[in-house]
């Protein structure tokens, strides 16, 4: 998301949706389509239309829906702006909005204005994970959907929002990295789920009390994307509409697909958008075994298939894929599963080519079946009552205000701490020096997917750095470069100056959309032109005690400033919404206590000298000279570790209860695997079982006391790893399995609990893209090797 549509059509949708849902002609708004009194006012007789039986199921009115239309009428509701059925009440809409971080105004379905200027900016999904705390994710997609659900009832949005970005950090130059929630696989897939589940679920109706998924009520749609194999923009002239990601099976299941079969399975996400790029040479949208058979028929999804905008038409353009025409084209992606073309390729073609055989009317049924029922669940036919009084004193209320600071200071990262510098003391007329390019962030704090950057609305309020750091003494601001790009030095001596009379100062720095973002990938991994300089200048000249702090998605080589012991501290600060600035503020004076960790690693800047991003590849290969990608299957040196994060107290953990083996005597219906293995290695008799022929239920489970040694309050953040048997070949170093973020008091201790799927949290997959559990001993890392413990799996 999103290649702009063309403008002809973009201006008309904006324009045409001044009311998002709106009866044809009267540009009114109603509470449902299946309004007794809406259908009379349009003189139809609703007792004629069982689509508005309330008595009969989704799929059955559904069905009768479809079944009453004609093909020009069903190809018109194909794209993201479905015109609707007039002679039988069926109103237009428009699927595309977004919800990466709080309600956006790209794509036409939200719009903002005198009535609704704004909403509530949360910190952009890179740092909100890093705060390692999935309750807070919920409660973050909680609290948009009620934004969302207001919006709705005020005219202002639709209820279906493609959001989140769920496709894994693999490389630190991916310019999307920002929307991402960082390298590791289960960990994206669990911010997915959880988030999810926040946007859609109503409470009450989680979907463990429902057998059938498909009536679950929504309070809004959700849609986890781009599916998949998706992480180049634009590098080097190869743009992600021509390029064909080559990816083994192996990736494909263990890292790439992993965190949309957890959005689907277990967040129950209503929706899935299938990316621009080829995946071994097929185009993601038209890709039967990706989008049929994996996400429909083997993950089971309760919801639609979406492209990324325009992904039709660049399958023809860009990808020139088989030389076929507009008509074959969506003949294919329809066969493959896509549902709902995100423009107009679907709308415009598709009624040829059902008319020429190309494709049959079925499939455009089976899609908008889909569809409808999507709709149906979000109340759009019936109502959602207890919606029904959410309006705009429900955006920007001071609860979502203080949760999008809250979400920032959890993130927030302390990378540097040399002698406890900080925090700082809060002293009465003390003088700050606050410079750099970031001093001043605003917009640039919100990221991208955020309404503000397009000059339509504003987040409920910005708290700048300088702002943040003004309730704490006196300021005297200095940008030091003109902007991130820093092209000359003219502005260094005013910060060097502030530096040297300050009691303290605090250089914010980094990088920003003109760096890092959506068709722009990094060629490095460096602080751009003079900001080295910048910094090491005010380092050497500067009075007090001296912080860094980094703004970025991506990760960033600051091994100089590492290394300088003028430089005392360095915090990571993700892009931290529009409360960023009071909350970096709150971390360096120690009204909070940084319990962030890194959710990705960062290399040192010769890493991107040895492997092209556009290679997937994420084991090692020493014939190329290839590193490996992420924490996983990369051993070499760097800035700072996957996970990496301190604090100002001191924790200590004991291990409690933790079994050391596992066995499991197998039936004749399970049938042991061969693995490689490193020459020497003694090879087990039954190396490996099929996770799919175990059908394992079974968990093992430990306790961990988490002390907090020092005289702090703090939250710690306990990272459980698995490593397999020694000698395997072609496995990952370790895996995170498992994670909880608790809040420890000073002086005290807290017993945390783990249960964890021997399967999931033991299992590997082999070359062949196999789920298997292997034999052996393998070993659960707490944290950083703060506790090793074996565990000796055997079968029988």
């Amino acid at each position: 998301m999103a290649k702009p549509l063309r403008l002809v059509h973009y201006i008309y949708l904006t324009f045409a949706f001044s009311v998002i849902y709106t009866d044809a002609g009267t540009h009114r708004n109603f509470t449902y389509v299946c309004d007794p009194a809406r259908y009379a006012q349009l003189g139809l007789d609703i007792k004629s239309l069982p689509f508005c039986d309330k008595k009969l199921s989704y799929d059955v009115r559904a069905r009768d829906l479809v079944r009453q239309l004609t093909l020009h009428e069903k190809v018109r509701q194909l794209g993201n702006h479905a015109y609707g059925v007039p002679r039988l009440g069926i109103p237009e809409y428009e699927w595309w909005s977004e919800a990466l971080h709080g309600l956006s105004n790209v794509g036409p379905g939200t719009f903002f204005d005198n009535s609704v200027p704004h909403a509530t900016s949360y910190p952009t999904p890179i740092l909100t994970t890093a705060s390692f705390n999935e309750s807070l994710w919920n409660t973050i997609g909680k609290a948009i959907s009620t934004e969302a659900r207001a919006l709705y009832n005020l005219g202002h949005a639709g209820l279906t929002f493609w959001s989140p970005t769920i496709n894994v950090a693999r490389d630190p130059r991916w310019g999307r990295i920002i929307e991402t929630p960082g390298e590791d696989p289960f960990v994206v897939g669990t911010y997915a789920m959880n988030y999810v589940r926040g946007l859609q679920d109503v409470e009450g109706t989680e979907s463990n009390k429902y057998k059938d998924l498909n009536s679950r009520p929504l309070k809004v749609s959700a849609c986890c994307k781009h599916f998949t194999a998706y992480d180049v923009d634009n590098w080097k002239g190869i743009e992600r509409y021509n390029f064909d990601a080559r990816v083994t099976e192996q990736d494909l299941v263990e890292t790439f697909n992993r965190p949309f079969q957890m959005c689907v399975q277990n967040g129950d996400v209503s929706s899935v958008m299938c990316s621009y790029n080829r995946v071994n040479g097929i185009p993601a949208c038209a890709d039967h075994k990706l989008l049929k058979e994996t996400i429909r028929q083997d993950w089971d999804l309760h919801g639609y298939i979406v492209a990324d905008c325009d992904s039709v038409e660049v399958m023809i353009k860009d990808h020139k894929w088989l030389n076929v025409d507009n008509e074959t084209a969506v003949s294919y992606t329809l066969q493959a599963g896509l549902d709902l073309d995100c423009g107009v390729y679907y709308t415009d073609n598709v009624e040829n080519a059902v008319k020429h055989g190309k494709v049959r009317e079925g499939d455009v049924d089976q899609s908008l079946q889909y569809l409808y029922v999507v709709l149906m669940r979000l109340g759009i036919f019936d109502g959602q009552p207890q919606y029904n009084s959410l309006g705009i004193n429900d955006v920007c209320t001071s609860a979502h205000i203080e949760l999008a600071g809250e979400a920032a200071r959890e993130g927030i990262v302390l990378l540097k701490n040399d002698n406890g510098i900080l925090p700082l003391a809060t002293e009465r007329n003390k003088t700050l020096a606050v410079v750099g390019p970031h001093a001043n962030a605003s917009v640039t704090m919100i990221g991208n997917y955020a309404f503000a950057a397009y000059n339509k609305g504003s987040p409920c309020r910005y708290s700048t750095p300088l702002n943040g750091f003004s309730s704490y003494g006196s300021v005297n601001y200095a940008a030091g470069c003109s902007n991130v790009k820093c092209v000359d030095g003219n502005l260094i001596g005013a910060a060097v100056e502030a530096a040297k009379i300050a009691d303290a100062t605090i250089i914010v720095a980094g990088i920003d959309l003109s760096i890092e973002a959506e068709s722009l990938d990094r060629l490095d991994i460096l602080l751009p032109g003079k900001q080295t300089d910048l910094i090491n200048q005010v380092a050497d000249a500067a009075k007090g005690p001296v912080v860094l702090v980094i703004m970025s998605a991506g990760g960033v080589d600051i091994s100089f400033a590492k290394s300088n012991p003028k430089i005392h501290a360095i915090l990571w600060a993700g892009y931290p919404g529009a409360e960023g600035g009071q909350a970096i503020a709150d971390v360096i004076f120690g009204k909070y206590n940084p319990g962030g960790r890194l959710p990705l690693t960062w290399y040192q800047a010769d890493y991107v000298d040895k492997i092209p991003l556009t290679s997937l590849q994420l084991r090692p290969d020493d014939s190329k000279g290839y590193p490996g990608r992420t924490y996983k299957f990369y051993d070499g040196p760097t800035v700072f570790p996957y996970g990496y994060g301190l604090s100002y107290t001191k924790f200590i953990y004991t291990l409690k209860a933790a079994p050391s083996k596992w066995s499991k005597k197998l039936n004749k219906f399970q049938h042991c695997r061969d693995l490689p293995y490193k020459n020497g290695t003694i090879k087990p008799s039954c190396p490996a079982i099929l996770i799919d022929d175990l059908r394992c239920h079974k968990k093992f489970t430990f306790d961990i006391e988490v002390k907090n040694v020092g005289n702090r309050d703090g939250d710690e953040v306990v990272l459980i790893y698995s490593q397999p048997p020694l000698g395997i070949l072609g496995t990952h170093i370790k895996q995170l399995i498992k994670f909880q973020r608790v809040s420890v008091a000073a002086r005290t201790s807290k017993l945390v609990h783990f249960a964890i799927n021997i399967c999931q949290g033991l299992g590997i997959v082999d070359s062949n893209g196999n789920a298997v559990l292997p034999s052996g001993s393998h070993t659960i890392i707490v944290g950083d090797h703060q506790i090793v413990h074996p565990i000796q799996l055997t079968y029988n």
